[in-house]
């Protein structure tokens, strides 16, 4: 069974991923990664996904997948974005982060709350390219809703209980904090960018 490294040190993610690549590749095995950090000095999504994994690569000789993502609210020019993880100071305190914003959006009317969860996924496969390069993917996936006045749900991580996925069956209103894990994985934006993910992951 094939390995590939997934670039973060946060276990959310690496619980989250597995599930989704599961589904459709129950070949490929997600590892955690235990390596150094690097700076995520980049100023898009993919800027920094590309600095995760190619530091993973180059630490594990595997194949590494990194995602960078984050909340984007219209309102607010598409921030926090790539300072989502940080919005409340270098502490990656997710609590406050979501308490943050929730105030910055406190005058703000519903209408004009609306908000995308953004995930782009960089893939590198070191030593695959006919020079004996890398290859390298990015793929991006947007899960469009808008933002709650208050938390709801103890699913998730991150923003999660604040985030209103749009089209829910039925016009349900929950956030995605209240989505079962299974929901989450089928809907999110990090599933819908390992769907455009999938068919550049044959060479591994």
């Amino acid at each position: 069974m094939a390995q590939v490294v997934l670039a973060t040190h946060n276990p959310h993610k690496v619980e989250e991923f597995a599930a989704i690549v599961a589904a459709t590749r129950p070949d490929l095995t997600v590892i955690g990664y235990d390596g150094p950090e690097p700076v995520e000095d980049g100023v898009t999504f993919a800027e920094n996904a590309l600095i995760k994994a190619r530091a993973a690569a180059a630490h594990t000789g595997l194949p590494a997948l990194a995602d960078d993502s984050g909340v984007c609210v219209d309102v607010l020019g598409g921030a926090p974005g790539v300072f989502s993880a940080y919005w409340a100071g270098h502490r990656k305190d997710a609590v406050a982060n979501l308490d943050l914003l929730l105030d910055q959006l406190s005058d703000i009317a519903d209408p004009h709350r609306t908000a995308q969860f953004v995930s782009t996924i960089a893939l590198v496969i070191p030593g695959a390219s006919t020079a004996g390069g890398a290859v390298e993917h990015v793929v991006e996936g947007v899960w469009p809703g808008r933002l709650a006045r208050a938390a709801a749900g103890a699913g998730g991580f991150g923003y999660d209980p604040i985030f209103i996925p749009d089209d829910q069956p039925g016009g349900a209103q929950r956030t995605a904090g209240e989505f079962s894990a299974a929901e989450k994985n089928e809907a999110s934006h990090r599933a819908r960018a390992f769907t455009a993910l999938v068919p550049l992951l044959g060479a591994l």
